[in-house]
């Protein structure tokens, strides 16, 4: 094929300029070049601005008439062109574009020329230009010289083109061409007549050329006096401007002093500003006569005097606590205010001690006498109404559970102080357990559980009505500091401005507080921060005035909480939940109720964990009957019930975590003994014991939703499933043994390298061998069989858990994965001999069915 042709065929029409070409082939594929008739060309695209270099990949059509464009790239995408070896001819070469391209030439001079051209285009056309590696010295030599490299390429017509014999004419060539020719007739019939008018116009030109030069050298004279003009004045801007810069580099010198002066008058002025803000706070801090006044001489007697008093030892303490800097406290002027606020503030801090010492010591004698009158009639009457608690208790039992019309009687205390007072209704907020959701126990239990659960709530609920009740009588009646009233909005206003200073009220301004001392008889006076006087002095007045009033309350209720446990240690979880609701009720700030509930709510604890330790010690020692079947152990079915009671006592309680952990407890020491009474049980095979009993706990446990017991949930089906499958095979065993035997031996003979159909020419295992075997298994028998472990199942469940059908099931699926088995094995091994069993899949299916409908 001649380069023409494509020429022709695919370039010219789009205007396009063919370069250079060169046969190639794609590597590893070699073959025949000639009958792939596959190029590279290099073409020029003039008619695009800027010109553009394509490379075509070309390729003969199917049919062998034409050709066609496969694929093409710009020559500016090129990347890298890889020689493979500067030293080694080979035909080789490679084109990275966006993707690799593995070409092999027809021969090396043709790769040669190809690589060169690209190599000249690429520096006429581009200016990225790709990278040309492993590509012989020689090759790149002729336009690494720069005058090379410009002669080379003053127009796109210029470039050579190795091996071209023909160039085409453009288009406006070839149109220019057609317009001399026609202006002249003779062109076509008489050359040389042609070429003489041609040569007589050019020399017309040439003199109209010379002519034209001639008349514009006036011109060109006046062209260059007038750059000589502009050099004059070229150079006289040079000059001024020359001046300008000697100017500017003086004024370059006084806006840096000024700059810097700027800067340090900016400095100045922020030193001075801080400087007015540090005196300015120092002035502020300063206290005004009538506070001094105040702090010396105020009236404490008066509520006018002690408002006085309040707002001075208020302002004091901002004065004293007010933030100022580290430094500035070493002034002379700083020290002496403090030296005096301090002054202020001890001399304050003793007159106000002495004056709260005398109003303490003048009510000490009525408070004293109270309180050793008001004990002995609260000991009495706690102790009577525990008492009576104790015989409700012991009356429900006897009466089956029922609490009678009687009721327990209420404490009264004091007439003085119970009878205007009213409780302030704190009470357990937990229900009565409904009886009807619990079956742990007998109906008895259950009722006599909920006799105790509704004298607990009694208890409890009377005592913090009474305790409350004396409380607050005692507060108002004594005039003491109420730790629950709120204060007003003077004082809370006074709170807010003496803490804006970021200073602790505690610290710097003392008042007295009096503790009541059993021993001794009398307040102690100690010192407190005023901040923390209300209630600190609250508590202490209240737990002490408290303690003397009701000496017997802790141990008379611990004592009924002990004679409860002893009647019935599962109370302890009705205990523990409405103690610790009350608990809840009277913990603000330490009462003395909710201090004298906490201690007893620690024994309760204790008590619901030696509960929970001896129902683990009781599922530890428990033994099964080894004459019957096992089926579901008795402290299974107790746990179930345990969860349904526990579960309605703890509803809504605080206290469900330490239920959570009995439960993790309990659970752990269950799966143990499952496990020892499966191994010890003589009647009952051990899967069943297993598969049963885990499958009864999966049960309780989903049933429970319990987070925490998530993993026990998942082992016990874990372990029920695993039970159920071992079970399921140890009972089926091989109910067609001597089948199962052959077919192992064909698997064996299989394994040792004796093709499957050649299995059937061996004496032991030939085809009469098997259909003997197959007439001892008609489908009676089968069935006989089926119905046989039937009803050992039916001997080996319990009834209670319902396997019966689930085993069943099991058992089905594995006889037909065994009939499957050997179907497969006749099917490969004894081709063509239509050997089958004497029943079918649909046998065996029906077989089952019959058999589980029977019973």
């Amino acid at each position: 094929m001649s380069r023409q042709q494509i020429q022709n065929t695919l370039f010219l029409p789009n205007d396009e300029r063919l370069i250079t070409m060169i046969s190639v082939s794609k590597i590893p594929r070699k073959t025949n070049l000639k009958k792939r008739g596959s190029w590279l060309c290099a073409v020029l695209n003039t008619m695009e601005s800027p010109a553009k270099v394509y490379i075509y990949h070309v390729k003969k059509s199917d049919r062998g008439e034409g050709f066609k464009k496969k694929m093409s790239w710009l020559l500016r995408d090129l990347r890298k062109l890889d020689g493979k070896s500067a030293e080694k001819p080979s035909p080789e070469f490679d084109l990275h574009f966006e993707k690799t391209y593995k070409w092999s030439a027809a021969s090396v001079e043709e790769k040669e020329a190809f690589i060169s051209s690209l190599w000249r285009l690429s520096h006429r056309f581009l200016i990225q230009k790709p990278e040309f590696e492993n590509i012989p010295e020689r090759l790149l030599e002729d336009i690494k010289d720069p005058h090379t490299l410009r002669e080379k390429s003053q127009s796109v017509d210029d470039i050579s083109i190795e091996g071209e014999d023909y160039q085409a004419l453009s288009a406006k060539e070839e149109a220019d061409l057609e317009l001399l020719m026609s202006e002249c007739q003779v062109a076509i019939s008489n050359a040389e007549v042609f070429t003489e008018q041609l040569s007589k116009q050019l020399s017309v030109l040439d003199g109209a050329n010379i002519h034209s030069i001639m008349g514009s050298e006036d011109q060109v004279l006046n062209l260059m006096r007038l750059l000589d003009n502009g050099i004059k004045e070229a150079e006289q801007i040079e000059e001024k401007l020359d001046s300008y810069d000697k100017i500017l580099a003086n004024v370059k010198e006084q806006m840096e002093v000024m700059r810097d002066k700027d800067t340090l008058m900016t400095l100045r002025n922020k030193n001075h500003q801080r400087l007015l803000e540090e005196l300015q706070n120092l002035v502020v801090i300063r206290l005004d006569m009538k506070h001094i006044q105040a702090l010396m001489d105020g009236d404490l007697t008066t509520p006018a005097g002690i408002q006085e008093c309040t707002a001075a030892a208020q302002a004091l303490h901002r004065c004293m606590n007010a933030d100022i800097h580290p430094s500035l406290l070493r002034l002379g002027g700083v020290e002496e205010q403090q030296k005096r606020f301090k002054k202020l503030s001890t001399n304050f801090s003793k007159r106000l001690v002495h004056h709260l010492n005398n109003l303490f010591i003048h009510q000490v004698t009525y408070v004293h006498v109270y309180m050793s009158s008001l004990s002995k009639l609260y000991s009495r009457e706690v102790s009577d109404f525990i008492e009576n608690a104790k015989q409700k208790l012991v009356a429900a039992k006897e009466s089956k559970g029922k609490l009678g019309t009687a009721t327990l009687s209420r404490l009264t205390g004091s007439s003085t102080s119970l009878a205007k007072l009213d409780h302030r209704g704190r009470s357990g907020s937990i229900q009565s357990v409904d009886s009807s959701a619990v079956k742990y126990g007998s109906e008895l239990d259950i009722a006599i559980r909920s006799v105790f659960d509704q004298v607990l709530e009694k208890v409890l609920t009377e005592m913090e009505r009474v305790c409350i009740a004396e409380q607050d009588f005692c507060f108002k009646f004594f005039h003491l500091i109420d730790k629950n009233t709120p204060k007003d909005e003077d004082q809370e206003k006074d709170k807010d401005s003496t803490t804006e200073g970021g200073g602790d009220v505690e610290t710097d301004v003392w008042v007295a507080r009096q503790t009541y001392s059993a021993a001794e008889g009398e307040f102690i006076t100690e010192n407190l921060g005023q901040g923390l006087l209300q209630k600190r002095a609250a508590v202490t007045v209240e737990i002490n005035m408290m303690a003397e009033l009701f000496p017997q309350l802790e141990t008379e209720l611990d004592g009924f909480l002990t004679h409860a446990d002893k009647q019935n240690d599962m109370y302890s979880m009705y205990m523990l939940v409405r103690m610790s609701q009350h608990v809840i009720n009277n913990q603000d700030m330490g009462s003395f109720l909710g201090k004298t509930f906490g201690n007893c709510l620690i024994k309760v604890k204790r008590n619901f964990d030696k509960f929970i330790d001896a129902m683990m010690q009781t599922i530890r020692e428990t033994k099964t009957s080894k004459k019957s079947r096992c089926g579901i152990i008795s402290f299974v079915h107790s746990f179930e019930e345990f969860t349904n009671l526990a579960e309605s006592i703890f509803k809504g309680s605080d206290r469900h975590a330490d239920l959570d952990k009995a439960y993790t407890k309990l659970v752990r020491v269950i799966f143990e003994q499952i496990i020892r009474v499966a191994q010890e049980h003589q009647k009952t095979p051990r899967e069943v014991v297993l598969m049963e009993n885990f499958h009864r706990m999966f049960s309780i446990l989903s049933h429970l939703k319990n987070p925490c017991l998530e993993n026990d949930r998942k082992e016990a089906k874990q372990r029920y499933t695993e039970n159920l499958q071992a079970y399921t095979v140890n009972l089926l065993g091989r109910p067609l043994e001597k089948l199962h035997t052959f077919f192992e031996g064909v698997e064996a003979r299989i394994a040792a390298g004796v093709k499957p159909e050649e299995v059937g020419y061996q004496l032991a295992f030939s085809k009469q061998e098997l259909r003997k075997l197959i007439k001892e298994y008609p489908g009676k028998e089968v069935k006989k069989t089926l119905e046989h472990l039937n009803k050992k199942v039916e001997k080996q469940l319990c009834e209670e858990e319902n396997l019966i059908q689930v085993v069943w099931h099991e058992m089905q699926n594995l006889f037909i994965n065994q009939y499957k088995y050997y179907d497969s094995l006749m099917t490969k091994c004894y081709p063509d001999s239509n050997i089958t069993l004497e029943f079918t899949m649909d046998n065996v299916l029906q077989y089952f069915s019959d058999i589980a409908q029977s019973h």
